[in-house]
């Protein structure tokens, strides 16, 4: 996900049609460059070679359920697009879905040149970038390590899992997180080093006792393991701890 806003101006953007890396090149609407989605840098066009990148959002998979009981008041983008009818908006996990075959089968749709056998072809994870050093960490692995202290880049991180699905990554500072054992919404209160509960919200980590106390969220792509490895293939991998 990235913000629209460039120079302080919110452009338009639409799918091209067209793919790089088996990845969707995406287009402006007002000087219809080509951009990467994977990396927000232009591909083609007029805006190549101006060192613009879009801006990098942070963004998180989860259920519906998941994500109502955390945000009760959340809004949501009505199925009557106008565009498509309401019954090809299928949950992923529904059989009647329209990728449904694709995210269920291990085959890429095309093929895909650059591969590494380090994880399965279509694992999903959590990629970061951090002052040029990148790491996928597998869903796989978080699900069963739900609160994981690492470093990339010279910046200390957490990433915290809630629920089946949610993985959010935050800066840490000097502190080291671990799960909060008999808190009263297990996944969703972490602990530090000293004791302190901090909460997991989505723009940071803010601490139950003082909120003046925070720590910002770093953004992160949600990725197929063949996707990230095309775009970084010196990226490291997390292996899980113990």
């Amino acid at each position: 996900m990235y913000s629209t806003n460039l120079d302080g101006e919110t452009i338009e953007f639409g799918t091209s049609g067209m793919l790089y890396r088996s990845n969707k090149l995406m287009y402006d609407r007002k000087t219809h460059t080509l951009w990467n989605q994977f990396t927000g840098v232009p591909a083609a066009g007029p805006l190549v070679g101006t060192n613009i990148r879009l801006e990098l959002l942070p963004v998180v998979t989860t259920t519906w359920a998941e994500w109502l009981k955390a945000h009760p008041d959340t809004t949501v983008l009505d199925l009557e697009t106008g565009i498509y009818p309401a019954f090809l908006y299928e949950s992923e996990w529904d059989d009647r879905s329209i990728y449904f075959g694709y995210r269920t089968s291990p085959r890429t749709m095309f093929p895909v040149w650059r591969q590494s056998d380090a994880l399965v072809t279509k694992g999903q994870v959590i990629g970061l970038s951090i002052n040029g050093e990148t790491k996928a960490y597998p869903l796989e692995n978080l699900r069963k390590n739900t609160v994981v202290n690492d470093e990339l880049g010279g910046e200390a991180l957490v990433v915290v899992t809630t629920g089946h699905l949610g993985s959010r990554a935050y800066q840490r500072g000097e502190e080291s997180f671990s799960v909060a054992e008999g808190a009263a919404q297990a996944g969703s209160v972490i602990a530090d080093n000293s004791g302190q509960l901090w909460r997991v919200e989505e723009d940071a980590l803010v601490r139950e006792d003082d909120s003046s106390f925070s720590l910002p969220r770093i953004p992160t792509h949600n990725a197929y393991w063949f996707g990230w490895y095309s775009f970084y293939p010196e990226t490291q991998v997390y292996k899980g701890e113990g």
